[in-house]
């Protein structure tokens, strides 16, 4: 991939205003850690995120996601600096991923 293309298609990397912003991205986790889905095939993410913003405070993970969504960080360095565990950027960054990519779906339907 060209260095100029983002790597995901938020809107403040791709400038497209259909894609979802980082704030909407992080409303989102914020809803599915609220009401994790229990019949869904990715319900596994929503109850990741509920525990990681339980044990980190959304703050933290509004950080991490803006930093692997928009800063290009590496999913295990976005946490440098929260007193996080970098496996849990990992977890940040799969599922706010997944939430992206969700978001944009329903955009274009």
């Amino acid at each position: 991939m060209p260095d100029t293309e983002p790597l995901y298609d938020v809107r403040e990397q791709t400038g497209n205003p259909e894609h979802a912003s980082v704030d909407d991205v992080v409303e989102f986790v914020g809803e599915r850690a609220q009401n994790p889905r229990t019949e869904h095939e990715d319900a596994h993410f929503d109850t990741a995120v509920a525990a990681l913003v339980d044990r980190y405070g959304t703050e933290s993970v509004r950080t991490v996601i803006h930093r692997i969504l928009v800063d290009d960080e590496p999913f295990r360095t976005a946490t440098n600096g929260l007193e996080m565990r970098n496996v849990d950027g990992v977890r940040i960054g799969t599922a706010a991923s997944w939430f992206l990519e969700e978001l944009n779906a329903q955009d274009d339907s």
